[in-house]
């Protein structure tokens, strides 16, 4: 097998090269991969006729490297790093960012710090940034309170913020609104999507503008982003001290892009609502159940908010909708068997007794 110069095999190239004339990179920019984007774009089979709405789909971000959407803003953010001759990269998280930054900072030879709200973090995430060789520093606060003390720390120390503050991390996650385009063929009537620290609905509005200022798309989606009841400061208009949800991706009290997230919001005349944990759990569990799409809770916010659309009586029928799917559920398996009730049969080790539960099947 061959590589090309990114160190990507051929045909898997990332959103460096990809889209490259798009984003701010120049002939001293290294251009490195690890074969980020080119995420699918599934077709719903079952939720779409539930909901009618016969174009339904779901865009799987957690097929990115390290199995979340923040892979494409991180390659961006790390290659700006690296020019600039940074020799170590820091970030707060509740957990994909911090996996991410790893990854990347161990592919590029940097140090990275990880700051970490203590206890608020899945052991999934964790034990990825643990395995990329991170510097994790876990404090007794939030994820506002750990992002603060970052951002102090990169104005005293040479180290470069890769979270969302850092506008390479946009400029990177605006690609996947690139890729819906160019898999649809158009814009999508309706993105739904999941907001935390409202970087990505940021992000995916910048694309879609671009796009279509180019003429790559004949018109922009309705920006439809869902924050948790427990950590909902932009639909309360009100900061939260102490978020709580159960969707911890998105377990943030004041968000850094909210400025941008109700821009975006505003201009596509789209909606940010937020829905309860009782309807993050039933989404994520239908996902899994009627589509084989195992995502993190997080992600199934913005299939929560569709759901949420759809029961308020709307007609889906002429609508074509993308809800991203921002995380791999493998990132919280506890969850999963903490929550969905596993039914697990114990029986001995014989065929008969095998048989006997397998033949239920003649009853479906």
């Amino acid at each position: 097998m061959n590589e090309n110069d990114s160190g990507a095999w051929i045909g898997m190239d990332g959103v460096l090269t990809q889209y490259r004339e798009y984003l701010p990179v120049s002939q001293s920019t290294p251009i490195i991969s690890l074969g980020e984007g080119n995420t699918p774009l599934v077709r719903s089979r079952n939720l779409s006729e539930r909901l009618g709405c016969p174009e339904l789909f779901f865009k799987l971000e957690g097929c990115n490297p390290t199995g979340s959407f923040k892979d494409r803003g991180m390659v961006v953010a790390v290659a700006k790093a690296l020019e600039l001759g940074t020799e170590a990269i820091i970030c707060a998280s509740t957990g994909n960012t911090s996996a991410s930054a790893a990854a990347y900072g161990a592919y590029s030879g940097i140090k990275t710090y990880v700051v970490v709200p203590d206890g608020e973090i899945s052991k999934g995430k964790l034990a990825q940034a643990i395995a990329y060789g991170a510097e994790i520093i876990a404090v007794s606060g939030s994820f506002d309170q750990a992002l603060d003390i970052v951002r102090r720390l990169e104005e005293e120390l040479p180290v470069v913020v890769v979270n969302s503050v850092n506008p390479y991390r946009i400029q990177g996650q605006k690609t996947a609104a690139f890729e819906i385009v160019d898999q649809l063929g158009n814009a999508p009537t309706e993105l739904y999507l999941p907001v935390g620290n409202a970087g990505n609905i940021t992000a995916y509005w910048a694309g879609f503008q671009e796009y279509y200022e180019n003429r790559r798309s004949g018109g922009l989606p309705r920006m439809m982003g869902f924050q948790a009841e427990g950590a909902a400061p932009i639909v309360d208009n009100v900061p939260i001290e102490v978020p709580r949800t159960v969707a911890s991706a998105i377990r943030i009290g004041n968000p850094a892009s909210w400025r941008q997230a109700i821009a975006a919001r505003d201009h596509s005349n789209g909606v940010i609502d937020k829905v309860t944990d009782e309807e993050i759990l039933e989404a994520y569990s239908l996902l899994a159940r009627t589509e084989g799409i195992f995502c993190e809770p997080a992600s199934a916010a913005s299939v929560a908010g569709l759901l949420k659309q759809a029961s308020s009586g709307r007609d889906l029928s002429e609508t074509a909708v993308v809800c991203v799917l921002t995380g791999n559920g493998l990132k919280d398996t506890e969850l999963a068997v903490d929550v969905v009730s596993p039914k697990i049969r114990e029986v001995s080790a014989n065929y008969r007794d095998v048989a006997r539960v397998v033949d239920h099947v003649r009853d479906l």
